[in-house]
């Protein structure tokens, strides 16, 4: 049986009345990579959150290496969430900072290089997203929308983290770069023997990025198997969802 790097087990959260996250049983196994899949709203930012720390549940337990993260000592639980890196949606990067300050920004904040070997480290990094060493003293804004996600990308593994996770990492863009990115997450990943998670509504993406997937409906996880079943499961949730019919188990409220 292979060793798991994420356990969780009965995570709720509430705000107010609404439940987000009702229960959720969920294992992650090293070196492998889950794609979190569920309609607007369904909690999967939430239990992202909750696992780095951003959202404290309302019980349930978060395994990292065998240690709850909820309830171990506030050093020991800090020192488990350095391992995550993070590609957010929307790249997320410091406008007021170079290209190469935004990769480095995690190792410079941990003192983990001098600042003067911080730019070398943020060029080589950047290179192996397929970004030449021009592109290390530009702006943010300078940059494409493709070309921010492998910033991004490139920050989430300056680091090298043991573990990886991506927020809608092709959202924006065409479904060739979209194409691309996954490749080098693909590549980092599988370079750095990360475990990952991430969240996308782009089914394409999810077979090509996920060894497994997850449904996140009503609070709970309804359905797990290889992703590459989501688009011809019989569960009648996922099939609903991943082929966006209008009609199923999944009802939409609008307001008429």
């Amino acid at each position: 049986m292979s060793q798991l790097k994420i356990r969780i087990r009965g995570l709720k959260k509430h705000f107010g009345p609404k439940k987000v996250l009702d229960g959720i049983d969920l294992d992650v196994e090293t070196g492998t990579g889950l794609v979190v899949i569920g309609g607007s709203g369904t909690g999967k930012s939430v239990l992202i959150k909750s696992i780095l720390g951003l959202v404290t549940p309302d019980a349930g337990s978060i395994e990292i290496d065998g240690v709850d993260v909820l309830k171990a000592p506030a050093r020991e639980a800090r020192a488990l969430r350095q391992q995550i890196g993070m590609l957010f949606q929307n790249g997320a990067l410091f406008d007021s900072l170079p290209v190469w300050e935004n990769v480095a920004f995690g190792l410079l904040a941990q003192k983990k290089v001098s600042r003067g070997r911080a730019r070398d480290v943020a060029v080589e990094i950047l290179a192996q997203v397929g970004l030449g060493p021009d592109v290390a003293g530009l702006s943010p804004a300078e940059l494409s929308g493709g070309m921010q996600k492998r910033v991004g990308l490139a920050r989430a593994i300056a680091a090298r983290p043991a573990i990886m996770f991506f927020d809608e990492p092709t959202t924006g863009l065409d479904p060739i770069m979209g194409a691309v990115i996954d490749e080098l997450i693909v590549d980092c990943v599988k370079r750095l023997g990360s475990t990952s998670i991430a969240i996308t509504h782009d089914m394409a993406s999810a077979q090509r990025i996920g060894d497994k997937a997850a449904m996140l409906y009503e609070g709970r996880i309804s359905w797990t198997g290889p992703a590459t079943e989501l688009l011809t499961t019989t569960d009648a949730v996922v099939d609903q969802f991943t082929h966006g019919k209008a009609h199923g188990p999944i009802k939409m409220a609008l307001r008429k």
